[in-house]
């Protein structure tokens, strides 16, 4: 299935389920709650001026808009500053956060958040995890799509979420 710009309510949903995971992967990679509001705007902007080279036959959505994130972050690591040259091409305006805008980021990514617990893995066990637990993927599917043998999904997938686990205090 294929989002265009004129599905409002699929865009949404896409919103909703990424933007979590997003503010907690760049929350613990910058460590401020505002660049990481700028850096997922800007990831998401960036996707939705993208939307046409997106091809789920090659991957999830998960895995392109983290491809986006991880080149975004880099860019502003080399650049020293977010550019919102994405938010600029489809018109959004920049964001104004209040305090309780980033209280709202910090609490998306505090550690009893299993968002953010997720945020703190290894980019290999996290990718993992994902695929199969919320994308629901087949390990088999994860090994061609991740250039390992289903053993090795199998064991990411395991370690990340004893991870997770023993960072909640052991609580399933």
């Amino acid at each position: 299935m294929r989002i265009g710009l004129e599905d409002a309510d699929a865009l949404g949903v896409f919103y909703d389920r990424f933007e979590g995971p997003l503010l907690a992967f760049f929350r613990r990679a910058c460590g401020r709650a505002d660049l990481a509001a700028d850096l997922t705007a800007e990831v998401f902007a960036a996707a939705l001026g993208s939307l046409e080279q997106f091809r789920p036959e090659l991957g999830s959505a998960q895995a392109w808009l983290f491809g986006i994130a991880r080149h975004e972050l880099a860019q502003t690591w080399r650049r020293r500053r977010v550019e919102a040259q994405a938010r600029k091409r489809i018109g959004m305006e920049p964001m104004m956060l209040s305090d309780e805008d980033l209280r709202r980021i910090d609490e998306l990514v505090s550690d009893g958040n299993s968002l953010a617990l997720l945020g703190e893995l290894p980019l290999d066990q996290r990718t993992a995890v994902v695929g199969r637990v919320l994308d629901e993927r087949a390990y088999a599917e994860l090994a061609v799509e991740l250039e390992c043998s289903e053993m090795v999904v199998r064991q990411r997938v395991s370690r990340g979420l004893r991870a997770m686990r023993s960072r909640l205090g052991g609580a399933r």
